[in-house]
């Protein structure tokens, strides 16, 4: 027969834990917050891409660039959606932070590996302040992919490295 396993250790079935609050907590307002900035900063990222993948020495390297791009075009959707359903309104407005060009193709694929990781972390606190079900889920999704990203970016700069 299943028991419940007990909380922490505790024999009290009635034991009630004292409040916890994870360091990346966060409101829906905040998580919506950040979406909404994360989407409007859509258009420096396709211009990083674009120029990453001109600068990439093979077409597989390249093709991996693209893959990812595309991924990140997906999830840009998905926010959208999540925002309009959630927020009642659509995302206007682009950011205003000038883009910034890349100097070197591996200088590029540290600079992807380092805004992947930063998307997880940014993530990590939207997944926070959504409610459960399907957008929390959503987000899940969208942070094991920019860690695949920053997977492949290991790979790419360790391609390189030679």
């Amino acid at each position: 027969m299943y028991q419940v396993p007990l909380y922490w250790g505790n024999p009290n079935p009635y034991y009630i834990r004292a409040d916890f609050v994870p360091i990346w907590n966060t409101s829906l307002p905040e998580a919506l917050q950040m979406i909404k900035e994360a989407v409007q900063d859509e258009r420096n990222d396709e211009l990083f891409y674009d120029e990453l993948i001109k600068l990439a020495p093979s077409q597989e390297q390249a093709a991996i660039i693209e893959s990812i791009r595309n991924d990140e075009r997906a999830h840009n959707q998905m926010f959208r959606e999540m925002y309009r359903a959630l927020a009642g309104q659509e995302i206007a407005g682009i950011s205003s932070e000038q883009y910034e060009r890349v100097q070197s193709y591996i200088e590029g694929l540290q600079r992807a590996l380092m805004g992947e990781l930063g998307a997880v972390e940014k993530y990590r606190r939207i997944w926070f302040g959504l409610p459960a079900g399907i957008y929390k889920d959503t987000v899940f999704g969208i942070i094991l992919d920019e860690l695949k990203h920053a997977a492949k970016y290991n790979y790419l700069i360790t391609l390189n490295l030679r």
